[in-house]
């Protein structure tokens, strides 16, 4: 008996701690307890209703769109403001066993004493020419996505390993998937693609005071106002640094994120048009899944949680959701004709896959009327990689996990990669 209180006495501060953080965990994820319902015909159409014909012709009607997304949610882009780069460092010319180089770039966006600046770390694959990329926007510091390499933390100084260590970093993947953090690039590279990451929390801290004091003084003739929108002008900044390397083709820039993150590549995705395909994986509310969804996380509970996230203004909608002049399906629809991959798990009710599906259901016919297809499948078990908008469900929670990254490789195989185009692979 005595020797049982002595093992728990011992081992309590870390029952603590896991306690604490599956709770800060559970209350973003509800941890996959319930499956989220196939049934969409008994629904609701999404509302408003869409102007096919003027979002597949008229600039204008686009544009009208964007800026109501703007004054409702997300604040407006940050239309001229500055970026700058330097010069590509290389970290590992012999990464992979000598199957490409690895490299990173400082970033800055912004002017002034308020400028942000953010490092990109890219794998560039041995080609015979450019070949098409994919940026990923990460929750982790690179030192978690690069583990092995000597690439630039946060704070200036250069990693020493992962930050996902030790009992949060063990539970963090256990709940969120091995890939949460770590990059497999070898699988982006058996797909053709170069592989491009940067942490946006190193440009726009993820926390709700210190993220809008950051915007307030990035130094743009027009600055963000939600981190949403930052994020996404992250991915264009990347952009411009990616396209002006001869190494990569310029017209096969992809953006890729989880979660958050693939809130912020869909709005990349619309109001950049340079991005020539877009993976939002789990992107939920604010994302792809509808703002007057009464099920899962609701935008009402997301905006009270992360206020920061989407601009002030989005706080007065969120008692009269059934009143907001916008959704989602008007976001994927402004995506279009650009390949969008929405992927979904079945235990992430959080995230709403229901109300998801019905959004890219309403959004098909803008892809279908400037002759892409959009959504190909009849129901939410079906998967075609090579739709304009390719729905991806698996079974599974909040996560990044081995399924989602052969899925994410094969739509942007599909979309982006050349017959013709050669990687040599060296093992």
């Amino acid at each position: 008996m005595f020797r049982n209180i002595t093992w728990f006495l011992a081992r309590l501060p870390l029952l603590i701690l896991v306690f604490l953080v599956s709770q800060v965990m559970a209350s973003c994820t509800m941890l996959g307890m319930n499956y989220a319902s196939l049934e969409t015909g008994n629904k609701a159409v999404p509302s408003p209703p869409l102007d096919v014909a003027a979002l597949s012709s008229d600039e204008a009607a686009r544009e009208t769109l964007k800026r109501s997304f703007e004054q409702v949610l997300y604040g407006p882009w940050p239309y001229g403001m500055a970026v700058s780069f330097g010069d590509w460092e290389m970290i590992d010319p012999d990464f992979l066993d000598g199957r490409g180089t690895l490299e990173e770039v400082a970033i800055t966006v912004g002017s002034g004493e308020g400028a942000r600046t953010f490092h990109m770390v890219t794998a560039f694959p041995n080609s015979a020419g450019p070949v098409p990329v994919v940026i990923s926007q990460t929750f982790s510091d690179n030192c978690s996505v690069f583990p092995d390499s000597r690439v630039t933390a946060p704070d200036g100084t250069i990693c020493q390993g992962s930050s996902m260590t030790g009992t949060v970093g063990f539970l963090a993947t256990q709940i969120f998937g091995t890939y949460i953090a770590y990059a497999p690039v070898e699988r982006y590279f058996d797909a053709g693609l170069a592989y491009a990451s940067f942490y946006a929390s190193e440009m726009i801290p993820d926390r709700r005071e210190a993220g809008p004091e950051v915007m307030a003084n990035m130094g743009g003739p027009v600055n963000p106002t939600s981190t949403l929108m930052g994020w996404a002008y992250g991915f264009s900044a990347a952009t411009d640094v990616l396209e002006a390397d001869p190494r990569i083709d310029p017209n096969a820039i992809a953006v890729m994120g989880h979660s958050r993150h693939g809130k912020s590549a869909l709005i990349a995705a619309a109001w950049d048009r340079r991005i020539a395909a877009a993976v939002a994986h789990q992107a939920g509310f604010a994302g792809a899944s509808l703002s007057r969804s009464h099920t899962g996380e609701r935008l009402d509970r997301m905006a009270k949680t992360y206020p920061h996230w989407l601009a002030p203004e989005a706080q007065q909608w969120l008692d009269k959701l059934d009143e907001i002049p916008v959704d989602q399906h008007e976001l994927l629809a402004l995506v279009a004709p650009t390949p969008v991959f929405l992927g979904n798990g079945r235990r992430d009710v959080w995230s709403d896959p229901n109300s998801s599906f019905r959004a890219a259901e309403a959004a098909s016919p803008v892809y279908e009327a400037v002759g892409v297809p959009g959504l190909t499948v009849d129901g939410m078990r079906e998967f075609d990689p090579n739709a304009g908008i390719a729905w991806w469900l698996r079974p599974g929670g909040h996560s990044v996990v081995s399924e989602d990254i052969d899925a994410f490789t094969t739509f942007l195989s599909a979309h982006l990669v050349r017959e013709g185009d050669q990687i040599t692979a060296v093992h």
